[in-house]
């Protein structure tokens, strides 16, 4: 690919437009048809070429990583000040029931 060739793709569950040689340009967009068609003016803009990578849908956005990868966990988790009994792990895992139902 030469510079500013424009790729349209899904990646975690939003379109994204990857521009080659320089990434600052790239952008992500909440649509399919939005992605392909700001990708094909930029494409135009710069005399470059334009590539869609055709993927199912995921049905949402995700925050990435692999299957079997640890989730991504930000700040510490709070501890209760109530008698209620915790939910989930110190990872964010849920427990089995609490209330034993």
């Amino acid at each position: 690919m030469a510079k500013f060739d424009v790729t349209t793709r899904s990646k975690n569950g939003q379109w994204v437009n990857e521009v080659e040689g320089a990434n600052e340009l790239s952008r992500s967009f909440g649509s399919r048809i939005e992605a392909i068609s700001e990708g094909s003016e930029f494409a135009h803009k710069h005399s470059s070429r334009h590539a869609i990578e055709d993927a199912e849908p995921s049905g949402g956005i995700t925050d990435g990583g692999a299957p079997g990868e640890a989730p991504i966990i930000v700040g510490d988790k709070p501890h209760r000040q109530d008698s209620l009994p915790e939910t989930t792990d110190e990872n964010g895992f849920p427990l089995e029931n609490p209330a034993g139902g």
